[in-house]
């Protein structure tokens, strides 16, 4: 599966890696790192995470409070939103 990240979900990406690199370095790395593990596993298999709201699925990361909310059309997975938990639940999730 192919896939590709909304412009918002790269600058939310960017923003947090560059945070916790701020507060520790080298845990922005460890951050983006969770996020091609998790992205690998929603490739491998994309209708294994819940589904949150009409056909967007979460996939939440292990050791970060983020998760990544995305759809799957054919053989495409759209990331829509890379969220922290403590943001309002709908923050994201009208992205097309």
């Amino acid at each position: 599966m192919t896939v590709v990240y909304h412009p918002s979900a790269v600058e939310e990406l960017s923003e947090a890696a560059a945070y916790y690199d701020a507060r520790l370095h080298g845990l922005g790395k460890d951050f983006l790192e969770a996020i091609d593990q998790a992205v690998t596993k929603l490739q491998a298999a994309p209708k294994r995470f819940a589904i949150v709201q009409d056909d967007i699925r979460r996939c939440t990361l292990s050791r970060f409070p983020y998760a990544i909310y995305y759809r799957t059309t054919g053989d495409l997975v759209r990331v829509l939103v890379i969220r922290h938990h403590a943001r309002h639940p709908d923050y994201g999730l009208d992205r097309g």
